[in-house]
């Protein structure tokens, strides 16, 4: 719209220009024309008296015997010298330029001296035959005070402006009107998009315009695909670990009955399983974020996990501590979450002295791809700058002598990084470590 306006700024004071030049043109001619019959009239009213004398015998128009009217006239002699003025030009310092040779014309402004005021003035040269045959020239000149001729012009710049204005002004109401109408679909496009992002549509709805069907019809089709996709994945991964199991199994079993580098073969097998079993868990997973997948309320998981955390860490008497926003939802699967914050959870109660916290709440006016913050603390010994990017590779340990295969963290960097989100580790104020999410989410109803 501020592009149209200025468009229409633009085109319209050219428009203004232009018509305002031919009115001034116009103007001026109608002057000259008015000019040209009182130099008409005034050379016919003229009566010569000899070489050098003439006086008019009468004149039609009234205004050359006032004063001050603002019509005013003069005749000189071929020697430049004013043998007749009208009584108008009383008291007033009119000039009437030079004189002009026989047949000579000149239009021309000027300004009454020592005053405001402008004027307009013919000037026509005329050779006449005196009494005796010899020829007379002579100067007609006529002037008129442009002071009507300015306010009509004024008036009309006036009057040009305003209608063009408000001509301008309608014409980009009635467009604002017609495009807030026509854009009435890619309004409602731009809506239901932000819906599937949030999770509270699946799928684009129907009854499109033909010049977006197309587009509403392969963005469904990409949500649809992406589905599948994602469903093949997941088949395909978990049947791949599962499949990797017996065979795992069958070697362990032959090894059973001891030899030489069984240790080492053990060792390996038992990577493997682990790898297995961290790929079987991300095939149960949904593998990433869907858009139109519907948002997850966080309190319900958070609280069954602390019940089922407590009674296995029942030993060291944990005091659990949970601060969730009860409106906050996570855009995204339920398995991915539940898995996602087991194992954050899990690795905080395993590593913590006697206190977990986990915080969460949803940033307000945030984008829904990174709206929701969780973080979670323990006061166990914490993670050693050097050891926060081991420990989110798969494998990665800060303490090797504790049993386990190192995949909690990496798992939970996976989920994270599948859902655009960010994992930050940092030290905690409880004294130990400090794990930071951004995630998909939403402020609930």
């Amino acid at each position: 719209m501020l592009s149209v306006f200025a468009v229409l700024v633009v085109f319209f004071a050219l428009t203004v220009f232009l018509l305002d030049m031919l009115f001034r043109h116009a103007a001026e001619r109608s002057l000259r024309e008015v000019l040209d019959a009182q130099m008409v009239a005034l050379v016919a009213a003229a009566d010569p008296d000899g070489p050098e004398s003439v006086t008019p015998t009468a004149l039609l128009d009234t205004r050359f015997d006032t004063p001050g009217s603002g019509l005013y006239a003069e005749i000189r002699s071929g020697s430049g010298e004013s043998i007749w003025r009208s009584q108008s030009t009383t008291g007033t310092a009119v000039q009437f330029g030079p004189a002009l040779e026989g047949g000579e014309r000149r239009f021309f402004y000027t300004d009454i001296a020592a005053t405001p005021i402008r004027l307009a003035v013919a000037s026509r040269g005329i050779v006449w035959d005196d009494l005796h045959g010899k020829p007379a020239r002579f100067t007609f000149s006529v002037a008129s005070s442009l002071v009507a001729y300015d306010e009509q012009v004024a008036g009309f710049r006036q009057q040009l402006v305003g209608w063009f204005s408000g001509l301008a002004l309608l014409f980009v109401a009635t467009l604002a009107l017609l495009l807030r109408w026509l854009s009435q679909p890619m309004r409602r496009l731009e809506r239901e998009i932000k819906e599937v992002e949030a999770g509270t549509r699946e799928r684009l709805g129907e009854g499109w315009p033909s010049e977006l069907a197309p587009v509403t019809g392969n963005l469904n089709a990409l949500l649809d695909g992406e589905r599948q996709r994602i469903r093949r994945y997941r088949d395909t991964l978990g049947n791949l670990a599962h499949s990797l199991k017996t065979p795992l199994a069958v070697m362990r079993q032959a090894l059973g009955a001891g030899g030489a580098g069984k240790g080492a073969l053990d060792a390996e097998i038992d990577r493997m399983s682990g790898i297995i079993e961290h790929q079987m868990k991300r095939a149960a997973a949904s593998g990433g974020v869907l858009l139109g997948q519907a948002p997850v309320d966080l309190a319900p998981i958070v609280v069954e996990l602390r019940a089922a955390l407590l009674k296995v860490y029942g030993n060291k008497d944990l005091l659990f501590e949970t601060v969730i926003a009860p409106s906050a939802q996570f855009i995204g699967d339920r398995a991915d979450l539940t898995e996602l914050l087991g194992n954050l959870l899990d690795n905080a109660c395993k590593w913590a002295k006697g206190r977990v916290r986990i915080e969460a709440h949803v940033e307000p006016g945030a984008d829904s791809r990174h709206a929701l913050r969780l973080s979670v603390d323990d006061d166990g010994q914490g993670i050693a700058a050097g050891d926060r990017t081991r420990v989110l590779e798969r494998g990665g340990r800060a303490d090797e002598a504790t049993p386990g295969y190192g995949l909690g963290l990496a798992m939970v960097h996976d989920a994270v990084a599948l859902y655009g989100g960010t994992l930050r580790i940092d030290a905690s104020h409880l004294g130990g470590a400090r794990l930071e999410l951004q995630l998909p989410g939403r402020n609930g109803v």
